[in-house]
């Protein structure tokens, strides 16, 4: 049995009933929009979570700045910056800066979600958000959309689709439909690459902890920590990479 969060609660009752008032204002009764309301999950509740407590770090961050005596977020913040920004110029090069932001945020928001794993992964039936397939879906999705947005906008609509078309103008009718299924399949990469690896980090370390209490499962809390940093390490680098091909201009 899933057990629910006692942190759940409240969005569940706050975002359950705005969608119930949605669906008495086109004409459900209320008895009928209380039954189609979605109740929310733990892995919602963690990732409104962690989506605030980096708000709260980036507005910490932004009120305290200095350049004499710059505390400890700050110092945080800018070794973010900076590492994400010298590996942002070598995989996207030029013009880097307008895609930091976005790698940046989700970076983080992945790393913190797979780190919650090391907490309530320990819960019987309560996962890791990133070990909940939509919440992988929902990033990698997101970041399709992103990815494709911005080659349009860098190479306009014609020049974006000449991209899928391969450099050989009779090959175009064979490489046009494989792009686009290449494409699309890259949220499913993203999806299962991310939750596979969190959901077996989860049952690892909950099998071991249910046979033995501390010493051995404490090296798979630590094999948590790692496939946590490197999968959201790999998640943010295939964003560059896919940012850089598709604001590419064709030579």
């Amino acid at each position: 049995m899933v057990q629910t969060l006692a942190l759940a609660h409240f969005p569940d009752l706050l975002l359950r009933g705005i969608e119930i008032r949605m669906y008495q204002a086109i004409g459900v009764s209320p008895s009928d929009a209380a039954q189609k309301a979605t109740s929310i999950n733990n892995a919602f509740t963690l990732e409104l979570l962690v989506a605030g407590a980096l708000i709260l770090f980036f507005l910490v961050v932004r009120l305290t700045l200095s350049v004499e005596h710059p505390n400890p977020a700050q110092q945080l913040a800018e070794m973010i910056h900076e590492g994400v920004a010298d590996l942002g110029e070598q995989v996207i090069g030029h013009g880097y800066e307008r895609f930091q932001a976005f790698v940046t945020c989700i970076g983080l928001f992945l790393l913190l979600n797979n780190f919650l794993g090391l907490v309530v992964g320990l819960i019987p039936g309560v996962e890791t958000p990133t070990g909940v397939p939509e919440v992988p879906l929902g990033i990698a999705v997101l970041t399709f959309i992103y990815y494709n947005y911005q080659g349009l906008r860098a190479n306009g609509p014609i020049g974006y689709l000449k991209q899928f078309a391969g450099p050989l103008w009779w090959l175009a009718p064979l490489l046009f439909p494989i792009e686009i299924v290449s494409h699309l399949a890259r949220m499913m990469s993203l999806t299962i690459r991310l939750y596979a690896n969190m959901f077996a980090s989860d049952l690892l370390t909950l099998v071991w902890f249910s046979i033995i209490p501390i010493a051995v499962p404490s090296v798979f809390l630590f094999l948590h920590f790692a496939v946590s940093i490197i999968q959201a390490f790999v998640f943010m680098l295939l964003s560059m990479i896919y940012l850089s091909m598709a604001v590419a201009h064709e030579h």
